[in-house]
């Protein structure tokens, strides 16, 4: 789905939640009206975030079907790993393939053919906690370096 035709999908969904308007899902998912704006006009692709925090206001789509839409997910969570299928929720599998698109972190699964989805979960987790502090760090800049405690 393009980013025309996700947004028509979306508003889609909005209007069959009962909102009527964008500023109505703006003020109860927390979303800025500008950026629902512009996913529905097409402009915009959707984040993953924007998505958890819509998901809840909006009927009969489930968080999953919104991440395939938006092109997040491409089948949703069935994977192939040291020859083992692993299962994974909507939220591992967007982390585990954003984790695949790097390549310097393709030396974490060397060693998955033994529970690889016990080790992918892992590997997950790292990775999350992992970002969160680059994250921080990165909120912590202030142009000039690092900012003192």
């Amino acid at each position: 789905m393009n980013l025309k035709e996700f947004g028509i999908y979306f508003a889609k969904m909005r209007e069959k939640s009962g909102y009527r308007s964008q500023r109505e899902l703006a003020d109860k998912s927390g979303i800025s009206h500008s950026t629902i704006n512009r996913i529905e006009a097409g402009t915009h692709k959707a984040s993953v975030e924007t998505l958890k925090a819509v998901a809840p206001y909006l009927k009969g789509v489930t968080l999953e079907e919104l991440l395939k839409a938006a092109g997040y997910l491409e089948d949703l969570p069935s994977y192939q790993v040291a020859g083992q299928p692993i299962q994974l929720t909507a939220e591992e599998a967007i982390v585990f393939q954003e984790m695949r698109r790097h390549p310097q972190f393709n030396v974490m699964f060397h060693d998955l053919a033994t529970n690889p989805e016990k080790k992918v979960k892992a590997l997950i987790k790292m990775w999350e906690a992992l970002k969160a502090t680059m994250d921080e760090e990165d909120t912590r800049k202030d142009g000039f370096g690092e900012i003192e405690d």
